[in-house]
């Protein structure tokens, strides 16, 4: 049970680890285990979390890829092979996926080209959009982007058939290693895919994600916010957005100023994770519609070349659709990325206008400010050019914030830790973690309807020893957030688990205790 305890700008802040004992911070439902911890049970620490990879790590890919130059042959994953079990674990499929490496894809493959953006992520037939939002989000913060993507990885110098890309778990940081077999069909890229044809940085990207989590069916529904901590170290909070505070479009400005990640939603009525399917397709039905996709699209005979041009766009596919699309564009159970927030001028008025990204890459809102919006014509060129407004189908679009209120129902903004961001324009956050675990019998004290045992749950002691420093609220406050994690419950879906229900309760402590 990693709790995550953050408090704004208050480099005093601390969390003691409390024995337990009849007071604050419980957890709900009675499991044995939710999380990992020392054979002790709970403890506590300050950590930072910019420190290196830990270096056997660091050195396994630096070592690998040596070693393959020198033998002169392209590395393959021993522990992410190229077939199946790659793939899925809930059953055998007859359709066989082609695993082809970038340059028997196309020619001059690329890893990045021009710069990684926001418009080099489009999304395949996995019901994955959460973490492709999540990307979208991350390439606007190029520190950021290349924490989770080293440098000086390529397709021509000194190209082994090996990358590696670095994700935040639980504490600490790690490097993952991969070849770059990636699963097609018809000479098409199955899953996540460049605007270009000839880029690769996202495929391999996700494919790092999917042996993080032991197989690409791992990543069928999620929440954006999962994949946003994975690649920060973060801490993220929530908001219904028909709860929202008056002031929401002022905390998502700020998170913009912080450098924050943001993701939203509509719900569906189905109270699943995004990408998943409300009518229960498994994932047999799922690989069946989307072959059947590709097989019936019309293609190009360039398209079906192995070796085809690599100077126009990919030809996307939609994926095959579980979520409901709206007259208005939009889409019920989908994840989007918030990519920008800013005040046109419109007709002598000010519009607080709000910029979202579908990682489909395709599929927009076609309402006011829409790409193709009628009323573009009054607005001045000058406020045209700061939007950068464009008639194109990629997938990002403006609409009002009203419009953005009206429509979308969930809000989740990432808030960054102190060593995510060197920058001190942006506002960051102390962090403190503090591991522990459920035991029955000992620590599963169940929630407030179990009074003898409530008691018996981890507790924690926060204080908070520095106000906040907001010079657009005269309110003194210590703000501070709680997150709790449940360690690899997505990896071990194979072995049936799924996420425990936990929860925490927050109480002041007298000033006389």
């Amino acid at each position: 049970m990693p709790t995550v305890i953050s408090a704004t700008v208050a480099p005093r802040t601390g969390a003691e680890p409390r024995s337990p004992g009849p007071g604050p911070h419980p957890a709900q439902g009675k499991t044995t285990e939710a999380g990992g911890g020392h054979p002790g049970g709970i403890y506590s620490a300050i950590i930072s979390r910019n420190f290196p990879i830990i270096g056997v790590k660091e050195k396994t890919f630096e070592q690998l890829h040596k070693k393959c130059l020198e033998k002169k042959v392209l590395y393959l994953d021993p522990e992410f092979p190229p077939d199946e079990t790659s793939l899925f674990y809930s059953q055998k499929f007859p359709i066989q996926f082609v695993w082809k490496r970038p340059p028997e894809i196309c020619e001059n493959p690329r890893f990045i080209i021009g710069g990684a953006n926001r418009t080099d992520i489009c999304q395949g037939d996995l019901g994955d959009c959460w973490f492709l939002a999540a990307i979208a989000c991350l390439t606007l913060n190029e520190r950021l982007l290349f924490r989770v993507i080293p440098h000086d990885q390529s397709f021509t110098e000194n190209y082994a058939g090996i990358f590696h890309f670095q994700f935040w778990r639980y504490g600490d940081w790690v490097d993952v290693v991969i070849d770059d077999c990636l699963p097609t069909y018809n000479n098409q890229l199955v899953f996540t895919k460049s605007n270009h044809r000839n880029e690769f940085w996202s495929a391999l990207l996700e494919k790092a994600y999917a042996k993080l989590h032991g197989s690409y069916e791992a990543l069928k529904g999620g929440n954006t916010t999962e994949a946003m901590e994975d690649f920060t170290g973060g801490v993220t909070e929530f908001f219904e957005i028909k709860d929202a505070p008056s002031d929401m479009y002022k905390i998502m400005r700020k998170a913009i100023e912080r450098g924050s990640l943001m993701g939203c939603s509509i719900d569906d009525g189905t109270n699943m994770t995004y990408g998943t399917s409300p009518s229960g397709l498994n994932m047999g039905e799922l690989i069946a519609r989307m072959v059947r996709n590709m097989d019936n699209s019309l293609l190009r005979d360039s398209d079906l070349d192995p070796r085809g041009s690599d100077d126009r766009p990919s030809r996307t596919i939609v994926p095959v659709q579980y979520e409901t699309r709206m007259a208005c564009g939009l889409v019920k159970g989908h994840a989007y990325s918030v990519t920008g927030l800013e005040e046109a001028l419109f007709k002598g008025e000010k519009v607080k206008l709000v910029r979202l990204r579908n990682p489909w890459g395709q599929v927009e809102w076609n309402g006011s400010w829409s790409d193709g919006w009628k009323d573009w014509s009054f607005v001045d060129k000058d406020e045209k050019a700061r939007l950068q407004h464009q008639v194109t189908e990629d997938g990002e679009f403006w609409m009002s914030y009203d419009d953005f209120v009206y429509h979308f129902t969930k809000l989740e903004i990432c808030n960054l830790t102190a060593d995510a961001l060197e920058s001190d324009k942006l506002q960051t956050w102390t962090v403190s973690v503090n591991e522990g675990r459920w035991v029955r019998g000992c620590s599963a004290g169940g929630c407030r309807n179990f009074p003898d045992t409530f008691w018996t749950n981890p507790q924690y002691r926060l204080k908070l020893l520095e106000e906040d420093d907001d010079p657009d609220d005269s309110e003194v406050i210590c703000s501070f957030l709680v997150a709790l994690m449940q360690k690899n419950r997505r990896k071990d879906r194979k072995l049936g688990a799924n996420l425990f229900t936990i929860g925490f309760a927050i109480y002041e402590v007298p000033k006389e205790v």
